[in-house]
């Protein structure tokens, strides 16, 4: 029997790596930002930030297990080889090399170092910051250990003393604020963070984690996973829930003006006086640094495989970190504006294959994917193209478009109209593959 009985420090372990590879630069700055203008209705921006990127993310990965294919095609598959491919490949670039990992390091550049050190150089902290991440990535069989033994209890102990800080001595009144959308703005913030995208990515090395720890059954291997994901939400619902709340206690006023990065250092110099920064500095630095490492093996162990060892994983590594290193010194707001439509266009692709996946054994036409992605993908294109001032407004009068969801009831139409369109004798062959 090659199987191992569950043990709750590998539970731990697995988890807090997989918290801490979920928590990044969107999941720092975005609570606070959400908190200050929910104002009395924190709570309950909180939840649905919360319910629109872990939520989804445990989906995610719920429904990967229950196909049995913990790859990424476990999630794209049924649309097709090439499709699949191209989806697939634009997720790893966009919570890679593209958009996430340079916006760890230039996150932590603007919010940890240039607070601290003005005149010091982006591209002199980059190496430091992407040469870290190097080190800690060449060899995958390190990663999750490195990961949660070491830098993740850092980042949780840091985090978790500043929200008791604010607890005790709150900055000031919770006050009810008028004119914003708590509901509409706690889920695109959590979509901004990404996670839902990193989720069909990270349990690639989770899996592997599990393995490697001499979880080899089938069975064992899920019940690990499934645990260390429940772990990793319950703590950063915790967190989050910790950050809302500093938000929230700034809604009083004395804080206008600022944007999701200086509110943060704000709240921070306000809690802890003169060492407020610094305290900022090393949160920062730990979250977005687990973040950029496990984004950058997670990308690595993709491409190796995409290409059958073509690409290598230290090859891969070494192009990803060097691109990262490139980009990053573009700025966080740049960085951020580019990631906006492209998340636009994806998002909805890939929540619609999640969805249909989770509920996959009920679904015997791969035309219901195909028809649903296709309609998602049509409208949330149309919604992209109207940003930049073409005449779709149309889309703007769809059902749930207030809350970023219009492709939703076109996507559902889309399946409904795949269902009844039979399949090719093509189409069956080569809808699964590995």
């Amino acid at each position: 029997m090659n199987g191992k009985k569950n043990n709750m420090a590998d539970v731990a372990v697995i988890g807090l790596a997989l918290f801490a590879m979920f928590f990044g630069a969107g999941n720092l700055i975005f609570p606070p930002y959400l908190g200050i203008n929910a104002g009395s209705e924190w709570f309950l921006g909180f939840i649905c930030f919360f319910i629109a990127d872990v939520g989804l993310a445990l989906v995610a990965i719920l429904a990967m297990i229950k196909t049995g294919d913990v790859s990424m095609n476990g999630i794209t598959g049924k649309l097709g080889r090439v499709p699949s491919v191209i989806i697939n490949s634009l997720i790893v670039l966009c919570i890679g090399p593209f958009l996430a990992i340079p916006r760890t390091a230039a996150t932590t550049f603007e919010m940890g170092v240039l607070p601290i050190f003005p005149n010091f150089s982006s591209w002199a902290f980059g190496a430091i910051f992407f040469g870290l991440t190097l080190a800690f990535t060449i060899r995958p069989s390190s990663v999750i250990d490195v990961i949660g033994k070491y830098l993740t209890p850092i980042l949780v102990l840091s985090l978790l003393a500043l929200i008791v800080m604010g607890i005790v001595n709150p900055i000031g009144p919770i006050v009810t604020t008028t004119g914003f959308n708590t509901v509409k703005e706690g889920i695109l913030s959590g979509y901004q963070t990404m996670d839902v995208l990193a989720s069909v990515v990270f349990i690639i090395i989770i899996i592997s984690a599990a393995r490697d720890k001499g979880y080899t059954e089938t069975k064992s291997t899920m019940k690990v996973v499934i645990q260390s994901s429940v772990f990793a939400a319950g703590a950063l619902m915790i967190i989050y829930g910790g950050l809302a709340y500093l938000g929230a206690t700034t809604s009083g006023g004395g804080f206008e003006g600022l944007n999701q990065t200086g509110l943060v250092v704000a709240i921070t110099q306000k809690l802890v006086g003169s060492y407020g920064v610094l305290m900022l500095g090393i949160i920062v630095f730990f979250a977005c640094l687990t973040t950029a490492i496990g984004l950058v093996s997670s990308c690595a162990s993709f491409f190796e495989e995409l290409t059958h060892g073509k690409a290598s994983y230290k090859m891969v590594v070494i192009i990803t970190v060097g691109f990262s290193y490139f980009v990053s010194n573009f700025g966080i707001s740049t960085i951020i504006s580019i990631a906006a439509p492209i998340l636009t266009l994806l998002y909805p692709v890939v929540l619609v294959m999640i969805i249909l996946t989770f509920f996959g054994k009920n679904i015997k036409n791969n035309n219901i994917y195909i028809g649903a992605a296709v309609f998602a993908l049509l409208i949330s294109a149309a919604d992209v193209l109207c940003g930049f001032g073409l005449p779709l407004t149309f889309v703007k009068s769809l059902p749930l478009a207030d809350f970023q969801c219009g492709w939703v009831i076109p996507a559902i139409i889309g399946g409904l109209i795949g269902k009844f369109i039979p399949m090719s004798e093509k189409a069956k062959q080569t809808s699964d593959f590995a």
